[in-house]
């Protein structure tokens, strides 16, 4: 008899629309699934979810073309409308990317499928958003397989993922910017070191990509919609060939790149794609759930968990926002959903709590700054430990050699950490503090004192390079910060370094590099090349060197 009256209420539930809660939501990849919330309502098929530096998010509206302002627990708020939108099918407004840069040049990115019949990328100001310069333009489009997410990297580069737009030879068509992930700048031109001269295409043989993430280290992930039977997580590299129309999953091809997992499209049909914790989080539409996807060292993938299943409908939009909480958007408006009075809505996770995870990190070893001009220094310190992963860790600044409060002025997710904007001949003093998936704090390393230059000559300038990350063949540099610190403006800057005997550039963005003999020159792009009185800017390269060499370049000089 109980039985018959819990199966009853349980279809009682049902009936009226209320949902169960998952039956087995838990920790997993750091973020507490059993604690999700609705933060945000009253959205119309939200696509893309990009962060402001106060914390709110911007919300793409695909059949609308707004872009909805969201704050936890408040309404949407109308900030921008992109104009010539045409929403038809999958197609309409889609992918938004904050930039870099935002603090100082105030640019949303936004992509979409315009009135003209083609996809198209535009940026635009909230304090202007009626105007909306086209940076890139031309991209087939269809009422289907329209890709559509934007996002910068950590190369500061703008890459853009296309759809075959219902038209399978796109994809292999290295012609044809359909079907394929882009890499341009920020402005839309071509950058160096894309594997095709002259192209903006980065990989191909993509059906539907709409879903763009970077590890810790660097390694791009994308998700992407199969026909009928194989939905994908893909490692991305430069001028690889992921396969379509050829094969759809894993190929037995070597011309090919496989998957790294495949799913039914029942269980998946991937859009959005975020990382966090040693973990990518797909949300799935079809599925109606969230793929956890563990990564192993090497970039591959363990054994995805599911969460979330049938709680909130079709998922769309994911992304960790700067509160540390897993953000996702629904998209059961999309005439595919089946929509509640609430609907469409942000759904946030919260990272573990002290419940399930209380050991801070280690503390960071004390900081050494290096490479000190009139406005800038670069902080590097040994890094911490932690039985979870460290995530990321805080810098803290005070002013003069003694007294004053230290305040956070930035985060990492490395140990090292470029500080600009400072002030010549003026003393600063820095401490460090890791931060793991639980919000745990560590207790904050030594101090250590910087005194900024005076500002040297009305021409000088520096430059001094991070070593990123580092394999047994191959390594990246990045930053190379270069500071004006003269007393003038500069409309151009020009590095010289050594590469050691064997090593091969492979890569490069944000500069223009040539190799001659064991010297390397690095001219400024188009767009980093002025640079006013302490001011200064960035770019990175990726080398090749012969396994078992431990060199790295040396001699870096800025004129």
């Amino acid at each position: 008899m109980r039985a018959r009256v819990i199966l009853t209420l349980l279809v009682c539930l049902l009936a009226f629309g209320v949902g169960v809660p998952p039956a087995q939501a838990q920790v997993v990849g750091g973020f507490d699934f059993g604690r999700a919330e609705v933060s945000v309502t009253g959205l119309q098929v939200p696509w893309a979810l990009a962060f402001l530096p106060d914390g709110s998010a911007l919300a793409s509206e695909r059949n609308t073309g707004r872009v909805m302002q969201v704050r936890p627990g408040q309404a949407p708020v109308q900030v921008a409308t992109v104009s010539g939108v045409s929403a038809s099918g999958e197609s309409g407004l889609l992918g938004l990317a904050v930039s870099p840069s935002y603090p100082q040049d105030g640019w949303v990115y936004a992509y979409f499928t315009s009135t003209s019949g083609d996809n198209r990328l535009v940026r635009f100001q909230l304090s202007a958003p009626q105007t909306q310069p086209v940076l890139f333009s031309g991209v087939p489009s269809a009422s289907i397989h329209d890709g559509g997410r934007i996002a910068f990297g950590p190369d500061g580069m703008l890459y853009v993922a296309t759809g075959d737009a219902n038209n399978t030879a796109n994809a292999q068509n290295l012609n044809s910017p359909a079907g394929k992930i882009l890499r341009m700048t920020p402005t839309g031109g071509v950058p160096s070191g894309n594997p095709f001269a002259g192209s903006r295409v980065w990989s191909y043989g993509h059906r539907n990509v709409q879903g763009l993430a970077w590890d810790a280290q660097g390694r791009m992930y994308a998700t992407e919609f199969g026909q009928n039977t194989w939905d994908e997580v893909n490692q991305i590299v430069a001028g690889g060939n992921y396969g379509w129309p050829t094969c759809e999953g894993t190929c037995s091809s070597t011309s090919f790149r496989n998957p790294i997992v495949t799913w039914t499209t029942a269980e998946a049909s991937p859009s959005g794609l975020a990382y966090a914790n040693g973990t990518l989080f797909a949300a799935a539409l079809r599925g109606q759930r969230v793929w956890a996807v563990p990564l192993t060292s090497s970039g591959g993938a363990g054994t995805p968990v599911p969460e979330l299943q049938g709680a909130y409908g079709r998922l769309r939009a994911v992304a960790v926002g700067p509160d540390g909480w897993l953000w996702l958007g629904t998209s059961n408006r999309d005439g595919r959903g089946t929509p509640v009075a609430q609907d469409d809505r942000v759904i946030r996770v919260p990272p573990a709590t002290s419940g399930t995870d209380t050991a801070p990190p280690t503390t960071p070893g004390l900081p050494a700054a290096s490479g000190t001009t009139a406005a800038t220094t670069t902080l590097t310190w040994a890094a911490s430990t932690d039985n979870v992963g460290v995530t990321g860790y805080d810098i803290l600044r005070a002013p003069g050699a003694s007294g004053g409060s230290f305040t956070q002025v930035g985060t990492s997710a490395t140990a090292t950490f470029t500080d600009s904007g400072l002030s010549a001949g003026t003393t600063y003093r820095y401490q460090v503090r890791a931060r793991d998936a639980a919000g745990n704090l560590s207790p904050v390393s030594g101090t250590v004192t910087v005194t900024t230059t005076t500002g040297g000559t009305p021409g000088g300038c520096t430059a001094t390079a991070t070593t990123q990350t580092q394999w047994s063949t191959g390594y990246v540099i990045q930053p190379v910060t270069v500071a004006n610190t003269g007393t003038a403006a500069r409309s151009g800057w020009t590095v010289t370094f050594t590469l050691p005997a064997e090593h091969t550039v492979t890569g490069s963005w944000n500069a223009v590099l040539t190799v001659s003999g064991g010297t390397v020159t690095a001219r400024n792009a188009a767009h980093n090349g002025a640079l006013g009185a302490g001011q200064s800017t960035t770019f990175g390269f990726q080398a090749s060197r012969p396994g078992g060499n431990t060199q790295l370049p040396s001699g870096y000089g800025c004129a």
